[in-house]
């Protein structure tokens, strides 16, 4: 587990524990303390293994990227290129919010000669949707 992800861990935990013990205190249980211990104990490994499973996600979505960056840069005058199975990079750069470089993507995409207009409209659609998401999150 990398630095980042034990960060993470600490400070779940950090905000779990004077939870757990003034509700343990709150009910004068002497079995709160064993209580208090597994359930840190559980949150810990919950913890764990949803970071360790986004880690995973991210790596593999990377890969992925990085796969079609190889097939573009081999032919870059292939729209069937900039696709891993079904998926488009455009795609893959938005799920991992890099708006800017999907715009790129696609205005390169969209002078292909082979592109579909379907696909170009589809994939403007898809980053005017993510440039609103990020504009109501902020």
């Amino acid at each position: 587990m990398n630095y980042a992800a034990s960060l993470a861990v600490v400070v779940i935990l950090t905000f779990f524990f004077p939870l757990a013990v003034r509700i343990g205190s709150a009910f004068d249980v002497p079995r709160s303390l064993v209580l208090t211990a597994l359930g840190a104990c559980l949150t810990f490994l919950a913890t764990t293994l949803f970071i360790r499973w986004q880690v995973g996600r991210h790596r593999q979505t990377a890969s992925q990227l990085e796969q079609i960056r190889a097939q573009v840069n081999a032919d870059p005058r292939n729209p069937r290129a900039y696709f891993a199975g079904d998926e488009h990079m455009v795609a893959i750069l938005l799920r991992l919010g890099r708006r800017r470089e999907a715009a790129e993507i696609i205005d390169r995409y969209a002078r292909l000669s082979g592109a579909r207009e379907s696909e170009i409209m589809t994939l403007r659609q898809a980053l005017l949707e993510a440039e609103r998401r990020q504009k109501r999150g902020s």
